[in-house]
């Protein structure tokens, strides 16, 4: 009888733990299959233009919808500049919060509220942060834009003369936006780290920027690397501040102070008015190229993530 009973609940005990396992695999393939559902949606409606213009729209510059003419190379440029230029400043700062705030530099009282505004910076809708940078970034900005106007104008990147609105103000606006990103989470890798770390370095002689440089930093670059990642990925999808700080003008120019356009703002703009099926045939083809540009990115992210981590000690 005890018998019975035992094989009959290890019967059981099987059922469960196998229904479970297949509840984990059927749970973890949802994700795939939504990536794998948007991409042939957004393929389908792409279609059109695919068939009319090929590879050929990825390097084409004209956008004319009266003459059915589409190319995406500028909004492709404006996406990865305003993007790069996002990364180039949100990166050093972030860093320098998630240190600042994981550090004995500062008093435990003042560290957690300096984190927690800085994380709220999220919390603020974009189109709340595209008119704050319509009124107060764009004002603010100007007269350093005209100061590199008058004095630089001789290296490209600030070779033409502001209008207020630009690449460089768009790329200020994405670097405020991905900035808690990164700051959350550099903050939660340098927390996660073992104490013994810091407590080893201090005990051979070294000082507290020489433990941070390193021991800290190299120890978690898989993790803030993946936190850089993520930031680009906002980046580069961010829709409505940048429409409204960037100036909308379709064009390649190696000017930081010149106007220009994104592949997300594009589709705010013309989705909504796109009537002929060529037409939306070309946005649909620039959201597929923003969505398999995203997607390569993070791809290489994870790739380089654990080339990292393989190599940390």
């Amino acid at each position: 009888m005890a018998n019975s009973f035992k094989t009959e609940l290890q019967g059981v005990r099987f059922g469960l733990d196998t229904g479970f396992t297949w509840l984990a695999r059927a749970s973890a393939m949802v994700p795939v299959v939504l990536l794998v559902a948007i991409g042939w949606v957004i393929g389908q409606q792409a279609w059109p233009a695919m068939q009319a213009f090929g590879l050929s729209f990825l390097w084409g510059q004209d956008w004319d919808v009266g003459a059915a003419l589409f190319g995406a190379l500028p909004y492709i440029y404006g996406t990865l500049v305003s993007a790069a230029i996002a990364l180039l400043l949100a990166v050093p700062v972030g860093l320098s919060v998630a240190i600042l705030t994981t550090e004995s530099f500062l008093p435990t009282w003042v560290r957690e509220p300096v984190a927690f505004l800085v994380e709220l910076i999220a919390a603020i809708p974009s189109v709340i942060v595209g008119l704050w940078g319509i009124f107060v970034l764009i004002p603010f900005l100007m007269p350093m834009q005209t100061w590199l106007f008058d004095h630089w104008r001789w290296v490209p990147l600030f070779s033409t003369e502001p209008y207020g609105p630009g690449m460089l103000t768009a790329g200020v606006i994405l670097a405020i936006m991905i900035l808690p990103t990164l700051a959350a989470l550099g903050r939660d890798v340098l927390l996660a780290l073992p104490p013994e770390l810091r407590m080893a370095a201090m005990a051979v002689g070294a000082t507290r920027w020489e433990t941070i440089a390193h021991v800290n930093l190299p120890a978690a670059s898989a993790g803030i690397l993946g936190a850089v990642t993520l930031g680009l990925g906002r980046a580069l999808g961010e829709t409505m501040a940048v429409t409204m700080v960037i100036g909308n003008s379709p064009q390649i120019s190696a000017s930081l102070l010149d106007l220009g356009y994104t592949i997300p703002a594009v589709l705010a703009n013309q989705f909504a008015e796109a009537v002929d099926e060529l037409h939306l045939g070309a946005l649909m083809y620039l959201a597929l190229v923003l969505f398999l540009l995203t997607l390569a990115v993070n791809v290489v992210a994870v790739l380089m993530v654990r080339a990292v981590g393989m190599q940390t000690p």
